[in-house]
């Protein structure tokens, strides 16, 4: 056996074997018999052996409980939420609870003849594609603050150190840390975000309201005109007849005749105009109500239902400052370049980032901490980031302030339209129709007695007609100037709109920096 293991070595040698990182001497290197130095032999390498056992058994017990720490890190953590956080949900799940209850859609209401305004308005609030588009962007930027204000993640850091053999293994995990207020800034910003697309929300909501309204008013004037050329055009046959006889009894010239039936032609190519013109009104208020081509059209409700605005004319505008939601929508992108403008101040504060290392094959286990910062030496790119801030927060004053103006002009506008039209149909119903309703029946009589023409009793009727189709068009702009006065201007909500109460949305806002308009 010793000359098995002793071959090939010279007596007197000093050669030496290196085994797990020490050298095994021979003979003339310790000094002692051969058969000695094989038995010490021997012994160092099963020491060895059982030595290379331990560390490896050490190694994977270091190394399972890393992993099983980072596994633990990466999916138990969970970071501090934010107050505007914390709102931002509270108001989402508020409006969830109505519009998409458990994520589906609600219960529609189902639409007939009888059915109210209010259930058409309902139907489309729930119903309406553009609305669910605005709802679920405002959903998205409600978790980007999760995102804006949570830590980065964790990384899972492995180094070894190979020459001839594998020397040192260390597995280590590190962490990277914002400057001090950075991520507040980042959330604040997110949030701000959040209150935009709630706002844009909220408007998506008037605007489809205003829409189904607008198709509403559009084909009940619309019948409304049809059927008064109809009744005119009873009338028209009526005088034709009239002048026919006239005619027979030589009163009256064929002439008389002719134009009887002119007016006749012309009233009802009119009318199939207006008949026509159904078939669009009808396409736009079934667009107004969410409903796709191959869905049946809507009916008509078959009760009128005029649009009340329960507030008085001096405090609609004072309403709208306070509601309007593309006012509200600017003032948040004021509070988003804010928090955006402290972000940027934030750039002279270095990150930072701290680790642990961990030598498994050494025994004892040898740690390595580890810690970076970063230098924010660029002071060009520091000063450029902060006056791009403060361009972006006066970009956003400057918004709002053209909308407040704007806001303010169209009240004006509105407000005018609204009083004149009034006006006008006061003094179309109060005087200007009853009298042509007189003036068309002394013109019929004196027709027949001979005292007058048939071109004054033509015009008699077509002062009348048009009298008439002026109301309608009156009350027509009437109810949409309301309805623009209530929905998009005051930002006053129809009933079950799947909104915020407007002191929720008025308490989450008071914050919001304002920028009022010189």
């Amino acid at each position: 056996m010793a000359r098995r293991f002793t071959r090939g070595i010279a007596p007197g040698s000093s050669d030496s074997y290196p085994l797990n990182g020490r050298s095994v001497p021979t003979q003339a290197r310790c000094g002692y018999s051969r058969r000695f130095c094989v038995t010490k032999f021997l012994k160092q390498l099963n020491f060895a052996q059982m030595s290379l056992i331990q560390i490896k058994s050490r190694w994977y017990w270091l190394g399972s409980r890393l992993v099983l720490l980072a596994m633990l890190a990466l999916t138990g953590c969970k970071g501090i939420q934010q107050p505007g956080e914390r709102e931002a949900r509270r108001q989402m799940a508020s409006v969830t609870s109505v519009y998409r209850p458990n994520g589906q859609r609600p219960a529609l209401p189902d639409l007939t003849t009888n059915s109210p305004l209010a259930d058409f308005l309902t139907y489309a609030m729930l119903n309406q594609p553009q609305i669910e588009a605005a709802y679920f962007d405002w959903a998205a930027a409600v978790e980007n603050v999760t995102v804006a204000r949570s830590l980065p993640d964790p990384q899972l850091t492995f180094q070894a150190d190979i020459e001839n053999i594998v020397s040192s293994v260390m597995p280590g995990l590190m962490q990277s840390f914002p400057g001090p207020g950075k991520l507040r800034a980042q959330a604040k910003a997110a949030s701000a975000d959040s209150r935009s697309k709630y706002f844009a929300f909220e408007s998506a909501v008037l605007q489809t309201a205003y829409a189904v309204k607008q198709g509403y008013y559009r084909l009940w004037f619309l019948d409304e005109k049809i059927r008064v050329d109809r009744e005119m055009l009873r009338l028209l046959s009526e005088l034709e007849r009239i002048a026919r006889s006239q005619n027979e009894v030589g009163q009256a010239t064929l002439q008389d005749v002719y134009r009887a039936q002119i007016e006749e032609d012309r009233l009802t190519t009119e009318i199939a105009n207006l008949e026509d013109s159904h078939q669009p009104l009808q396409a736009q208020f079934k667009a107004a109500l969410g409903l796709t081509r191959d869905r049946p059209d809507p009916p008509m409700p078959a009760r009128f239902e005029a649009t009340t605005l329960d507030l008085p004319s001096e405090q609609i505008l004072d309403t709208a400052f306070a509601r309007n939601p593309q006012l509200k929508a600017m003032e948040a992108e004021v509070r988003r370049a804010q928090a955006s403008l402290d972000l940027a101040y934030k750039t002279k504060v270095p990150d930072f980032s701290l680790g642990l290392m961990a030598d498994v094959k050494m025994a004892p286990v040898l740690y390595r901490p580890l810690a970076t910062v970063t230098l924010p030496v660029w002071r060009d790119k520091i000063a450029a980031e902060i006056a791009a801030g403060q361009a972006g927060k006066r970009a956003a004053q400057a918004r709002l302030t053209a909308e407040q103006i704007k806001l303010t002009v169209e009240f004006a506008e509105k407000s005018f339209d609204y009083r004149e039209v009034t006006r006008n149909l006061d003094l179309l119903r109060g005087q200007l129709i009853p009298k042509a309703q007189r003036s068309l029946e002394i013109a019929r009589s004196a027709y027949l007695s001979g005292k007058t023409e048939f071109f004054n009793l033509i015009d008699a009727e077509r002062t009348l007609l048009e009298f008439r189709l002026s109301e309608i068009a009156a009350r027509t702009q009437r109810e949409l100037v309301l309805s623009e006065l209530s929905l998009l201007i005051a930002g006053v909500p129809p009933a079950n709109a799947p909104l915020l109460p407007a002191d929720a949305a008025k308490n989450s806002s008071t914050n919001a920096p304002t920028h009022s308009p010189p």
